[in-house]
């Protein structure tokens, strides 16, 4: 999954590594509460009531990659986000996005993918608006 963002690399990771901007372009947040240790641990509150997984940053290298690891109960999922610089003074992001648990890992994942385009497409145009 790669979306095109039209600022430079190291603006898009500082945009998207920061959970205190993931309501603003995550349509399953409503909120992130908790925020901890400089934003690198966090509580996501989704739409969801009482779906409040725990999340935390396991890898960053500005502005190359990022990933987080979230958990829920059983369930556990991983997103990782690679930055690529364009010529035209943008980047690309692509995204790799996987949920295990309860041998509906695989279902959660497939379901999840558009939204996860989705929100990173939301993203690149609120820094496009910027």
């Amino acid at each position: 999954m790669e979306v095109a963002f039209p600022v430079p690399a190291d603006r898009a990771f500082a945009y998207l590594e920061d959970p205190r901007n993931r309501p603003q372009w995550q349509s399953s947040l409503r909120a992130v509460a908790d925020v901890r240790r400089q934003g690198t641990a966090w509580t996501d509150v989704t739409v969801v009531p009482g779906v409040r997984p725990r999340m935390r940053t396991t890898l960053a290298e500005p502005p190359y990659r990022w990933v987080e690891e979230g958990e829920l109960g059983p369930f556990r999922a991983r997103l990782e986000l690679r930055f690529t610089a364009t010529g035209d003074g943008g980047c690309t992001v692509s995204a790799d996005f996987a949920v295990r648990g309860l041998g509906l890992g695989r279902l959660l994942t497939a379901g999840a993918r558009p939204a996860v385009v989705a929100d990173l497409r939301r993203a690149a145009d609120r820094l496009r608006q910027a």
